[in-house]
């Protein structure tokens, strides 16, 4: 099964949380923060304004930088996604 997103929408697949800080401490579930780096997986068409398609700046295969807390989160066969608003993609990461 595959997400196909609609108007400017992107799903993403969110990095996985940093399990120990930089000086080596392990963190507890509840103490990691949840990464902003995130893969394009799927963009939809882009939006419509004033009548007129605005094609998405993203592609897939893209490495992003989300807002914090932007986004729904969904799980489809076994993996975690995340869908947002191509206005809630702060960056592109090269």
């Amino acid at each position: 099964m595959s997400i196909k997103p609609l108007a400017d929408r992107v799903v993403v697949k969110i990095g996985e949380a940093e399990e120990t800080t930089a000086s080596g401490i392990i963190l507890a579930g509840s103490a990691k923060e949840k990464p902003q780096v995130a893969e394009v997986v799927a963009i939809g068409p882009g939006a419509v304004v004033d009548g007129k398609l605005v094609p998405m700046t993203v592609k897939v295969g893209d490495k992003v930088l989300t807002a914090k807390y932007a986004g729904s989160e969904v799980k489809l066969d076994g993996e975690n996604y995340t869908i947002v608003r191509e206005s809630d993609i702060l960056a592109i990461v090269e």
